[in-house]
């Protein structure tokens, strides 16, 4: 009973993981196991993952998580307020590095502002609009996702014509975000409780310098062979028991997902079908192609096709919205979410597919009048 109590607690605590899993197991029925499955993996990806979660984790043991909170409710003051300093903090803070990062900091604040002010019942729509805010907010750089590095390197698009291709449509995200927030009731905040805390300077000094050093290393101003051993190393020596915390079924979840976009990119049948579409529309298969295996692999994937960069990429931003599985991104910020409210699922899941549902339709709306 105790092992089927702990396999039951497992998947209810673990849905996306389990979810992620299966697919990728039913992939490898059509797609049998092989050299080429190496070449799934993002190492860069999944190294830096790794050590954000493992330093983020460290950053909240010091407590100046709860200080930025408090800071930010006394300096918005309003529901509002704090929900557009959270949302656009995310958007902003996505270009300068990936979405995924983006997200790994910013909702563990979310939540404890939320959390604390007794506000528990906006952070599934919190969330949502951070999720579009880190998809949509790097879109207009080149280092902004994974995926506008890679047509931006592959295509030699000069910076300026880069950032004219997407301009509108970053725009354009920005607004709808602002009206999606301006429904926020705009009522003061309190909280909870409000007793002293205390930061360990010494141990937040030390996740500072591996912050700053993770940034780097998604940069690629330094290897992630060179940041990784550094990471490990320090919290080694000055916080080994931050290593327990760190979220080892989200890097499993992305292990996985690797292998199952993987499989999806090589099934002939969706090749053909998605190769056809990209002869007629390079904008629809791109989109329709990252809702099947997510927008990195799609630009991947297309980018052998069609020598219609522009298209294709407004197609790979565009398309980070939409069902759950079309951004990895959008996999940390469900993580996140059933971490604090695990029987919200389908609940969160129907508000992220109508929000995703609303935002990709008028940005296409407007792409297409463009």
């Amino acid at each position: 009973m105790k092992k089927e109590n702990k396999i039951i607690n497992f998947i209810k605590n673990e849905v996306v993981l389990v979810i992620a899993t299966l697919l990728a197991i039913i992939t490898c029925f059509f797609v049998p196991v092989d050299k080429e499955y190496l070449g799934y993996f993002d190492i860069n990806t999944l190294v830096c993952l790794f050590c954000m979660l493992a330093v983020v984790a460290g950053l909240k043991s010091t407590n100046v998580f709860e200080i930025i909170s408090r800071k930010m409710i006394n300096l918005f003051h309003t529901r509002r307020g704090v929900i557009y300093a959270l949302v656009f903090g995310t958007f902003f803070f996505d270009m300068i590095v990936a979405n995924d990062m983006s997200l790994i900091t910013f909702l563990p604040l979310t939540y404890i502002v939320l959390h604390s002010t007794k506000n528990d019942k906006y952070l599934a729509f919190t969330f949502i609009m951070q999720t579009i805010a880190a998809n949509m907010g790097g879109m207009i750089t080149p280092y902004g996702n994974p995926q506008n590095l890679y047509l931006y390197s592959y295509y030699n698009i000069g910076v300026t014509e880069f950032i004219n291709i997407l301009l509108i449509q970053s725009i354009a995200v920005a607004v709808l975000l602002f009206i999606c927030c301006s429904f926020i009731k705009n009522e003061p905040l309190k909280l909870k409780r409000n007793s002293k805390i205390i930061i360990a300077k010494k141990e937040l000094k030390i996740y500072i310098i591996l912050f700053a050093l993770v940034i780097c290393s998604i940069f690629r101003l330094i290897s992630y062979k060179i940041m990784l051993p550094i990471v490990i190393l320090i919290i080694l020596i000055f916080d080994r028991k931050r290593f327990k915390q760190v979220d080892y079924a989200l890097i499993a979840t992305f292990f996985v997902f690797f292998i199952f976009s993987g499989n999806i990119a090589r099934m002939e049948f969706i090749k053909n079908f998605i190769s056809k579409i990209v002869a007629q529309n390079t904008l629809l298969a791109g989109i329709i192609s990252c809702q099947f295996i997510s927008n990195v692999p799609t630009a991947i994937f297309l980018s052998k096709f069609t020598n219609n960069y522009k298209d294709l990429l407004i197609s790979v931003n565009i398309g980070s919205l939409g069902i759950i599985i079309s951004s990895l991104a959008s996999l940390i910020t469900l993580k996140e979410f059933l971490k604090h409210q695990p029987k919200n699922f389908w609940k969160y899941l129907g508000m992220f597919t109508i929000f995703n549902i609303i935002f990709i339709t008028v940005l296409l709306l407007i792409t297409k009048i463009l």
